[in-house]
């Protein structure tokens, strides 16, 4: 990949576009032109840089910064080819349930191109790259609480049985969007540093409706807890401009009148 400045690799299609590429692009510039890019070239992704993308993505926060994170590239053809089989079956069902159902911010035309790519990926499935497959598992830490069982009784005791008592059925919800908030932000990071370099990528939750399929496919623990799978390659298209709604739908100020 080129350094700022330079002429960047006849392949990378970015570059054709005056887009902004390389470790020195400016960060918002990144965010604000990361398309999710579903059309890959099939050429290989060195796995130097596929282990860059992983290492930026353990730059972010984590719960406690107890780094209970796990990452699996999968770049062998065989096992592209049996997560293959499940991802097809998925997005069969995804798209012929979604594709009649455009967001309310989304164009028609515009959601039959996403569905598109959808299935243009599903289709060329066994010549994606790269997958990296982002897991989180915080078992180590309720493990420990357990242990130190004194120090949990401690905080009970600090906030009273009755405030105790209304937290405990949240517990669930506690670790699993605790989870959640330690993996999520390095995926992020992860998908920048795939902009800043010039590849394609898009997080994919599709996993879950069929995790055991793909944890088997992928040859991962029953344990494992998959948070996101993420395609990477050479984008056969261009970064550019995201279509988004105005931030100023989405805020908020408290103590101000709604109507």
């Amino acid at each position: 990949m080129s350094a700022v400045g330079e002429a960047p690799p006849r392949h990378d299609p970015a570059a054709r576009h005056g887009v902004a590429i390389g470790e020195g692009a400016a960060a918002l510039d990144l965010m604000s032109t990361m398309r999710a890019m579903r059309k890959l070239r099939p050429d290989p992704v060195p796995r130097e840089t596929l282990e860059r993308l992983v290492e930026a993505a353990t730059w972010a926060p984590s719960g406690g910064n107890t780094q209970e994170y796990s990452f699996t590239i999968v770049d062998d053809r065989e096992t592209m080819a049996k997560v293959a089989k499940i991802w097809r079956r998925t997005c069969a069902y995804y798209t012929a349930a979604q594709r009649p159902l455009p967001p309310p911010y989304v164009k028609p035309e515009a959601w039959d191109k996403v569905m598109d790519s959808l299935e243009v990926l599903a289709d060329d499935f066994e010549e994606t790259p790269a997958l990296i497959v982002a897991c989180y598992d915080m078992s180590g830490i309720l493990k420990r609480m357990i242990k130190g069982w004194k120090h949990t009784l401690r905080g009970a005791r600090a906030i009273g049985v009755w405030q105790t008592l209304r937290f405990l059925p949240r517990i669930p919800r506690f670790m699993s969007t605790g989870e959640a908030a330690s993996i999520y932000p390095g995926v992020q990071n992860m998908l920048i540093a795939a902009r800043a370099l010039g590849l394609g990528a898009t997080l994919t939750t599709w996993h879950t409706l069929y995790e055991g399929d793909y944890r088997r496919a992928l040859g991962l623990s029953r344990r494992t807890k998959i948070y996101a799978i993420v395609p990477v390659g050479y984008p056969r298209g261009h970064f550019g401009p995201v279509s988004r709604r105005p931030a100023a739908e989405a805020i908020r100020y408290t103590g101000e009148a709604t109507g």
